[in-house]
């Protein structure tokens, strides 16, 4: 995660013109609606949350009488080092842009609390620098379905790919996810940056398949999120990272999920064949909760010796 300190935002020269958005036809740019009303709600969002802190609050003196309670305009913008014209612009709803650094930095100004700086985040339309990884949809019950599936193999993966829990099993199937990083915790970061991932499949026709199908069906996906800074992220990263990824993206192939049959070549169980099925938890873009179940008998049993293996690590 970059940690340079964040420098002033410049003004969009659109400010003091027409709004930018899509072409009319007439030579005339027109805002889309849903942009507008999201900045008009970002600019009423930051002035309710500035009217309510004092400056004893935030170290400020009381000053001269105040019309209004709370914190001024010029103060946040000195809170968060910031223009103060930039950021009165930002709340009277001028389109000027706001990095995830500023963002960052006028959240820690205004003491929004973790609900508050998600709805900031999302209102302004970048990436918290600061996000937290755990995802807010894995409640206790979701957690102790995943143990209770044990010994199948279980995880709660989203329409980003991301691993966002597991159980013991899931967890030991191919490599031990519990040492990857959170950040690589991704089944495209897995696919094409982990090479001990990779050689969990059967062979290089097998891998060449899987990683083609999963960059596609991200790509279908990616259709619900074309701005999420998050989705844009992840395959600038796999595109400086890996050239394999840069060749099948370059492809524009795109897949709907299927319910298919997958093979895992452990290191020292061999072949293992399940069949998976996703139950969704919540809207259809959201997380999925995906369970594997073995295909065959040899399968079942090298499950259980994996399972009694890593319960009796716990």
């Amino acid at each position: 995660m970059t940690t340079v300190t964040p420098s002033p935002v410049s003004v969009s020269q659109a400010a003091a013109r027409s709004p930018r958005a899509s072409g009319n036809g007439a030579g005339v740019e027109v805002e889309a609606p849903e942009l507008a009303a999201r900045r008009a709600e970002l600019a009423s969002f930051l002035r309710s949350r500035r009217e309510r802190i004092t400056p004893a609050q935030v170290g400020l003196p009381p000053g001269r009488r105040r019309r209004t309670p709370g914190l001024r305009r010029e103060e946040v913008a000195q809170l968060a080092v910031v223009g103060v014209t930039w950021y009165t612009w930002l709340e009277q709803a001028r389109d000027i842009q706001v990095s995830g650094q500023v963002a960052d930095s006028i959240a820690r100004a205004l003491l929004l609390d973790s609900a508050e700086r998600t709805h900031l985040f999302a209102l302004a339309g970048v990436a918290d620098p600061r996000a937290d990884p755990q995802c807010p949809a894995l409640s206790p019950a979701i957690e102790t379905m995943l143990r209770q599936l044990e010994p199948y193999p279980a995880a709660v993966i989203n329409s980003r790919f991301d691993v966002l829990a597991y159980n013991r099993t899931y967890g030991r199937l191919i490599i031990d996810l519990d040492r990857v990083p959170l950040e690589d915790r991704n089944l495209l970061v897995l696919s094409f940056l982990y090479p001990a991932w990779r050689k969990g499949f059967v062979d290089q026709e097998t891998v060449t398949k899987t990683v083609t199908k999963v960059v596609a069906k991200y790509r279908a996906a990616m259709v619900e999120h074309m701005t999420d800074p998050l989705w844009k992220g992840l395959v600038a990263r796999l595109q400086r990272e890996s050239p394999e990824f840069c060749e099948v993206w370059d492809r524009h192939e795109v897949l709907q999920p299927d319910q298919p049959t997958t093979k895992f070549l452990t290191t020292d169980l061999g072949l293992m064949t399940f069949d998976y099925t996703r139950l969704w938890l919540g809207p259809r873009i959201g997380p999925q909760l995906v369970t594997y179940t073995p295909s065959d008998e040899a399968t079942r049993e090298r499950m259980i010796t994996l399972y009694e293996r890593v319960r009796g690590a716990d």
